[in-house]
Protein backbone atom coordinates (compact mmCIF):
# COMPACT_ATOMS: atom_id res chain seq x y z
CA UNK A 1 0.00 0.00 0.00
CA UNK A 2 1.46 3.51 -0.97
CA UNK A 3 2.57 5.33 1.81
CA UNK A 4 -0.13 8.35 2.42
CA UNK A 5 0.56 12.35 3.38
CA UNK A 6 -1.86 14.49 5.29
CA UNK A 7 -3.35 15.39 2.10
CA UNK A 8 -3.90 11.59 1.11
CA UNK A 9 -1.90 11.99 -2.65
CA UNK A 10 0.77 9.24 -1.93
CA UNK A 11 4.30 10.46 -0.89
CA UNK A 12 5.82 9.09 -3.99
CA UNK A 13 4.38 11.15 -5.78
CA UNK A 14 5.41 14.26 -4.36
CA UNK A 15 8.60 13.05 -3.45
CA UNK A 16 8.53 12.90 -7.32
CA UNK A 17 7.37 15.74 -8.18
CA UNK A 18 9.94 17.43 -5.75
CA UNK A 19 12.67 15.34 -7.23
CA UNK A 20 12.12 16.01 -10.76
CA UNK A 21 11.63 19.96 -10.45
CA UNK A 22 14.80 20.21 -8.33
CA UNK A 23 16.66 18.72 -11.48
CA UNK A 24 14.95 21.06 -13.59
CA UNK A 25 15.74 24.29 -12.13
CA UNK A 26 19.27 22.85 -11.24
CA UNK A 27 20.13 22.94 -14.70
CA UNK A 28 18.39 26.01 -15.47
CA UNK A 29 18.89 28.65 -12.80
CA UNK A 30 22.41 27.16 -12.60
CA UNK A 31 23.15 27.71 -16.71
CA UNK A 32 21.66 31.43 -16.10
CA UNK A 33 24.06 31.98 -13.14
CA UNK A 34 27.40 31.07 -15.26
CA UNK A 35 26.37 33.40 -18.46
CA UNK A 36 25.01 36.45 -16.50
CA UNK A 37 27.92 36.40 -13.69
CA UNK A 38 30.71 34.26 -15.36
CA UNK A 39 30.42 35.46 -18.83
CA UNK A 40 30.30 31.93 -19.57
CA UNK A 41 28.12 30.85 -22.72
CA UNK A 42 25.30 33.12 -24.10
CA UNK A 43 21.47 32.80 -24.78
CA UNK A 44 21.81 29.22 -26.68
CA UNK A 45 23.10 27.74 -24.21
CA UNK A 46 20.77 29.06 -21.49
CA UNK A 47 17.98 27.31 -24.41
CA UNK A 48 19.58 24.33 -24.84
CA UNK A 49 20.53 23.80 -20.56
CA UNK A 50 16.89 24.70 -19.91
CA UNK A 51 15.46 22.07 -22.22
CA UNK A 52 18.07 19.22 -21.56
CA UNK A 53 16.86 19.95 -17.70
CA UNK A 54 13.45 19.78 -18.65
CA UNK A 55 13.85 16.21 -20.11
CA UNK A 56 16.18 14.80 -17.40
CA UNK A 57 13.41 15.96 -15.15
CA UNK A 58 10.86 14.72 -16.93
CA UNK A 59 12.59 10.83 -16.41
CA UNK A 60 13.58 11.37 -13.13
CA UNK A 61 9.55 11.64 -12.06
CA UNK A 62 7.64 10.24 -14.82
CA UNK A 63 7.34 6.80 -13.99
CA UNK A 64 5.70 7.46 -10.43
CA UNK A 65 3.80 11.11 -10.47
CA UNK A 66 3.47 11.69 -14.79
CA UNK A 67 6.22 14.68 -14.14
CA UNK A 68 4.09 17.73 -14.73
CA UNK A 69 6.65 19.65 -12.59
CA UNK A 70 4.68 22.77 -13.20
CA UNK A 71 1.86 23.68 -11.33
CA UNK A 72 0.24 25.51 -15.29
CA UNK A 73 0.34 21.85 -16.18
CA UNK A 74 -1.18 20.05 -13.30
CA UNK A 75 -4.25 22.70 -13.14
CA UNK A 76 -4.65 22.44 -16.80
CA UNK A 77 -5.16 18.35 -16.22
CA UNK A 78 -7.58 19.53 -13.52
CA UNK A 79 -9.76 21.58 -15.33
CA UNK A 80 -10.46 19.05 -17.96
CA UNK A 81 -10.82 16.38 -15.60
CA UNK A 82 -7.71 14.28 -16.91
CA UNK A 83 -5.91 14.56 -13.10
CA UNK A 84 -8.00 14.75 -9.65
CA UNK A 85 -8.56 18.37 -8.35
CA UNK A 86 -7.50 17.04 -4.76
CA UNK A 87 -4.16 16.65 -5.54
CA UNK A 88 -3.45 19.86 -7.56
CA UNK A 89 -2.44 22.21 -4.59
CA UNK A 90 0.35 19.29 -3.18
CA UNK A 91 1.57 18.23 -6.48
CA UNK A 92 2.12 22.41 -6.88
CA UNK A 93 3.44 23.08 -3.50
CA UNK A 94 5.96 19.98 -4.06
CA UNK A 95 6.79 21.38 -7.58
CA UNK A 96 7.40 24.81 -5.56
CA UNK A 97 9.66 23.63 -2.93
CA UNK A 98 11.74 21.31 -5.51
CA UNK A 99 12.33 24.91 -7.28
CA UNK A 100 13.00 26.93 -3.86
CA UNK A 101 15.50 24.02 -2.52
CA UNK A 102 17.15 23.78 -6.07
CA UNK A 103 18.00 27.69 -6.20
CA UNK A 104 19.15 27.70 -2.73
CA UNK A 105 21.60 25.58 -3.85
CA UNK A 106 22.76 27.54 -7.02
CA UNK A 107 22.91 30.14 -4.81
CA UNK A 108 25.22 28.56 -2.60
CA UNK A 109 27.02 27.28 -5.40
CA UNK A 110 27.90 30.59 -7.48
CA UNK A 111 27.85 32.69 -4.13
CA UNK A 112 31.60 33.95 -4.98
CA UNK A 113 30.85 34.76 -8.34
CA UNK A 114 27.54 36.10 -8.18
CA UNK A 115 29.18 38.59 -5.37
CA UNK A 116 31.59 39.91 -7.45
CA UNK A 117 29.78 40.18 -10.45
CA UNK A 118 27.26 41.77 -8.15
CA UNK A 119 28.14 42.89 -5.30
CA UNK A 120 25.04 44.60 -4.14
CA UNK A 121 22.85 41.90 -4.93
CA UNK A 122 20.58 43.91 -7.38
CA UNK A 123 18.56 44.12 -10.24
CA UNK A 124 21.60 42.91 -11.79
CA UNK A 125 21.97 39.72 -11.41
CA UNK A 126 18.42 38.95 -10.16
CA UNK A 127 17.49 37.54 -13.62
CA UNK A 128 19.77 34.34 -12.39
CA UNK A 129 16.58 33.21 -10.35
CA UNK A 130 13.65 35.42 -11.67
CA UNK A 131 12.01 36.73 -14.70
CA UNK A 132 11.63 40.17 -15.22
CA UNK A 133 9.90 41.88 -18.03
CA UNK A 134 11.85 42.87 -21.71
CA UNK A 135 14.54 40.28 -19.77
CA UNK A 136 15.74 43.75 -18.13
CA UNK A 137 16.56 45.92 -20.28
CA UNK A 138 14.24 45.92 -23.33
CA UNK A 139 10.95 48.11 -23.26
CA UNK A 140 8.32 45.54 -22.25
CA UNK A 141 6.09 46.36 -19.67
CA UNK A 142 4.21 44.21 -17.04
CA UNK A 143 1.24 43.43 -18.94
CA UNK A 144 3.14 43.02 -22.37
CA UNK A 145 5.34 40.56 -20.20
CA UNK A 146 1.80 39.05 -19.03
CA UNK A 147 0.65 38.30 -22.73
CA UNK A 148 3.69 36.84 -23.38
CA UNK A 149 3.15 34.50 -20.50
CA UNK A 150 -0.18 33.43 -21.54
CA UNK A 151 0.81 33.02 -24.68
CA UNK A 152 3.69 30.88 -23.93
CA UNK A 153 2.36 28.77 -21.62
CA UNK A 154 -0.63 27.94 -24.24
CA UNK A 155 2.02 26.70 -26.92
CA UNK A 156 3.40 24.88 -23.94
CA UNK A 157 0.08 23.10 -22.60
CA UNK A 158 -0.94 22.37 -26.48
CA UNK A 159 2.18 20.81 -28.22
CA UNK A 160 2.72 18.60 -24.40
CA UNK A 161 -1.16 17.23 -25.29
CA UNK A 162 -0.12 16.39 -28.97
CA UNK A 163 3.01 14.78 -27.82
CA UNK A 164 1.59 12.79 -24.95
CA UNK A 165 -2.02 11.70 -26.25
CA UNK A 166 -1.94 8.01 -27.07
CA UNK A 167 -4.79 8.51 -29.66
CA UNK A 168 -2.35 10.94 -31.85
CA UNK A 169 1.08 9.85 -32.59
CA UNK A 170 2.94 10.05 -29.77
CA UNK A 171 6.64 9.77 -29.55
CA UNK A 172 7.65 5.89 -28.78
CA UNK A 173 10.42 4.16 -27.33
CA UNK A 174 9.86 6.78 -24.26
CA UNK A 175 11.04 9.57 -25.99
CA UNK A 176 8.13 12.25 -25.32
CA UNK A 177 10.48 13.89 -22.37
CA UNK A 178 13.01 14.33 -25.55
CA UNK A 179 10.76 15.85 -27.59
CA UNK A 180 9.13 18.25 -24.95
CA UNK A 181 12.35 19.54 -23.64
CA UNK A 182 12.62 20.25 -27.38
CA UNK A 183 10.03 22.42 -27.51
CA UNK A 184 11.19 23.90 -24.47
CA UNK A 185 14.22 25.04 -26.13
CA UNK A 186 11.95 26.22 -28.92
CA UNK A 187 9.58 28.57 -26.89
CA UNK A 188 13.02 29.84 -25.23
CA UNK A 189 14.68 30.49 -29.01
CA UNK A 190 11.45 31.92 -30.00
CA UNK A 191 9.45 33.81 -27.32
CA UNK A 192 12.27 34.27 -24.90
CA UNK A 193 12.35 38.24 -25.53
CA UNK A 194 9.69 39.64 -23.53
CA UNK A 195 9.32 38.16 -20.45
CA UNK A 196 12.19 35.34 -19.89
CA UNK A 197 9.94 32.17 -20.97
CA UNK A 198 9.33 31.11 -17.31
CA UNK A 199 5.76 29.48 -18.65
CA UNK A 200 6.06 28.08 -14.99
CA UNK A 201 4.67 29.45 -11.39
CA UNK A 202 6.63 27.30 -9.57
CA UNK A 203 10.01 27.97 -11.43
CA UNK A 204 9.18 31.55 -11.40
CA UNK A 205 7.96 31.94 -7.55
CA UNK A 206 10.30 29.56 -5.71
CA UNK A 207 13.94 30.54 -7.16
CA UNK A 208 12.54 34.23 -6.05
CA UNK A 209 12.34 33.71 -2.82
CA UNK A 210 15.38 31.93 -2.36
CA UNK A 211 16.86 35.06 -3.77
CA UNK A 212 15.00 37.13 -1.56
CA UNK A 213 15.63 35.46 1.79
CA UNK A 214 19.33 35.38 0.66
CA UNK A 215 20.11 39.18 0.08
CA UNK A 216 18.07 40.73 -3.10
CA UNK A 217 15.80 42.71 -1.33
CA UNK A 218 14.14 43.41 -4.60
CA UNK A 219 13.08 40.61 -5.67
CA UNK A 220 9.59 40.84 -6.21
CA UNK A 221 9.69 43.93 -8.66
CA UNK A 222 11.10 44.28 -11.77
CA UNK A 223 13.25 47.03 -13.27
CA UNK A 224 10.60 49.79 -13.11
CA UNK A 225 10.06 49.09 -9.48
CA UNK A 226 6.45 47.61 -10.34
CA UNK A 227 5.58 44.95 -8.18
CA UNK A 228 6.23 42.33 -10.81
CA UNK A 229 6.04 38.24 -9.10
CA UNK A 230 2.66 37.52 -9.87
CA UNK A 231 3.19 38.15 -13.85
CA UNK A 232 4.73 34.91 -13.99
CA UNK A 233 2.19 32.90 -11.54
CA UNK A 234 -0.80 34.14 -13.14
CA UNK A 235 0.01 34.45 -17.04
CA UNK A 236 0.85 30.31 -17.12
CA UNK A 237 -2.10 29.69 -14.94
CA UNK A 238 -4.49 30.82 -17.88
CA UNK A 239 -2.04 30.41 -20.80
CA UNK A 240 -1.86 26.49 -19.90
CA UNK A 241 -5.46 25.94 -19.60
CA UNK A 242 -6.12 27.90 -22.51
CA UNK A 243 -3.25 25.99 -24.42
CA UNK A 244 -5.30 22.77 -23.22
CA UNK A 245 -8.70 23.67 -24.11
CA UNK A 246 -7.21 24.59 -27.73
CA UNK A 247 -6.11 21.28 -28.33
CA UNK A 248 -9.06 19.53 -27.12
CA UNK A 249 -11.23 21.92 -29.89
CA UNK A 250 -8.82 22.03 -32.68
CA UNK A 251 -7.28 18.36 -32.53
CA UNK A 252 -8.36 16.28 -29.33
CA UNK A 253 -12.04 15.76 -30.40
CA UNK A 254 -11.33 14.83 -33.74
CA UNK A 255 -8.94 11.88 -32.96
CA UNK A 256 -10.87 8.23 -32.24
CA UNK A 257 -11.81 7.24 -29.06
CA UNK A 258 -9.46 4.93 -28.63
CA UNK A 259 -5.71 4.71 -29.24
CA UNK A 260 -4.41 2.88 -32.37
CA UNK A 261 -2.84 -0.98 -31.68
CA UNK A 262 0.61 0.67 -32.87
CA UNK A 263 0.58 2.98 -29.84
CA UNK A 264 2.27 2.82 -26.48
CA UNK A 265 -0.10 1.41 -23.49
CA UNK A 266 -1.58 4.17 -22.01
CA UNK A 267 0.76 5.24 -18.40
CA UNK A 268 -0.05 4.87 -15.01
CA UNK A 269 -0.23 8.67 -14.69
CA UNK A 270 -1.01 11.20 -16.84
CA UNK A 271 3.01 12.43 -18.16
CA UNK A 272 3.76 16.12 -18.61
CA UNK A 273 6.53 17.51 -18.11
CA UNK A 274 7.42 20.95 -17.67
CA UNK A 275 8.23 22.84 -17.68
CA UNK A 276 9.95 25.24 -18.03
CA UNK A 277 12.46 28.19 -17.94
CA UNK A 278 12.09 30.30 -17.76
Amino acid sequence: MAERTKTGVPAGELAAEFAGTLILILFGIGVVAQVAAAEIGDHDSIAWAWGLGVTLGVYVAARISGAHLNPAVTLSLAVFREFPWRKVAPYAAAQTLGAFVAALIVRWNYSEVLAKADPGHTIKTQGVFSTLPGNGSLPVGTWGAFRDQVIGTAILLFVIKAVTDVRNAPPLANLAPFIIGLLVVAIGMAFGTDAGYAINPARDFGPRLASYLTGYGSAWRDQHGDLYFWVPIVGPLIGGVLGAGLYKVLIGRFLPAEAPPSSQPEPEHETAGDPTHG
